[in-house]
């Protein structure tokens, strides 16, 4: 008489149980390696940022100092003083109008510097990083020599019958200044997309009748909008909370929002509110990064 065996259950196969052993010692290893710059980060950026979180809570005493026992939002209503409505309006009005120019001047170099023979490539990526190699302050100080009245620019002016040249001081210096420090930042981004696309998708468009301004924008620029985006954002960002350049290059009628912020700590004695500023900015800057990211990424 026949015998039928039933199958029982399989034991775990022993390539299974090598397996997860493996992801497990691969997942603590990148624990490992993760710590150090999460504790950085905890330490040197999430701690700071808690403690001007909370400053922005507090209450200024009379002789300046701060008080953590009475909390309160007094710091937040003040926000909506007209002069920290015009600050802002200006320090935005400033970063939009520096993003411009920097796009505007860093896309037509972007792209001849990614269409060059590699050996001049390196030569025009090493000018541009040139700016680098010097103190951001001491290169801000150049132009406060370059436009004072009594500088190249105003003697040039002067010497072609044109009188003498005021733009120290004034939102044109303030400009200038921003455009000069920041658009590095934008050339090199747009670079990097540049010179990631096929010029044989420009030559077919070319090829099907499209004209050169209609094949730029139908195929070069939608592909180069990548690092259009990231340059925009490096730029702008940046600008937004400028110290620096408006201290150095403007002056009173100029300020923007991190003078505001920094004569709120050190001048003011104003730490609460100083600190409510801050926050507000940087949760702006991030709310306004993120949605750029979100909707670039859906479009591209």
């Amino acid at each position: 008489m026949a015998q039928t065996l039933v199958p029982g259950p399989e034991a775990p196969s022993g390539g299974s149980a090598l397996e997860d052993r493996a992801a497990r010692a691969r997942s603590r290893t990148g624990l490992w390696i993760a710590l150090p710059p999460a504790v950085y980060l905890v330490l040197l950026f999430a701690m700071p940022l808690l403690i001007v979180f909370v400053y922005s809570f507090a209450t200024r005493g009379s002789s300046g100092q701060t008080i953590l026992a009475d909390w309160n939002v007094a710091a937040y209503t003040r926000l909506f003083n007209p002069l920290v409505r015009e600050i802002a309006v200006r320090s935005v009005g400033y970063a939009l109008l520096t993003t411009a120019i920097c796009l505007a001047v860093s896309y037509p170099f972007a792209y001849y510097l990614a269409t060059r023979a590699l050996r001049v490539r390196n030569v025009l990526l090493v000018l541009v990083m040139i700016p680098f190699w010097s103190n951001f302050l001491v290169r801000t100080y150049a132009w406060r020599l370059l436009l004072s009245s009594s500088g190249p620019l105003s003697q040039l002016t002067e010497l072609i019958g044109l009188g003498q040249t005021r733009l120290l001081f004034t939102p044109v210096a303030v400009v200038l200044g921003l455009v000069y420090g920041y658009m590095p930042f934008m050339i090199l981004p747009l670079y990097a997309a540049i010179e990631r696309i096929d010029l044989g998708l420009v030559e077919a468009a070319r090829d099907l009748y499209a004209s050169g301004t209609r094949a730029f924008w139908r195929v070069t620029w939608p592909l180069s909008r990548p690092g259009v985006i990231a340059g925009s954002i490096l730029v702008f960002i940046p600008s937004l909370g400028a110290y620096v350049t408006p201290e150095i290059l403007g002056g009173s009628k100029t300020t923007m929002l991190g003078s505001y912020i920094v004569r709120q700590f050190l001048s003011a004695r104003d730490w609460p509110f100083g600190s409510a500023l801050s926050f507000v900015v940087m949760a702006a800057m991030l709310a306004a990064t993120l949605l750029y990211f979100r909707t670039g990424g859906r479009t591209l």
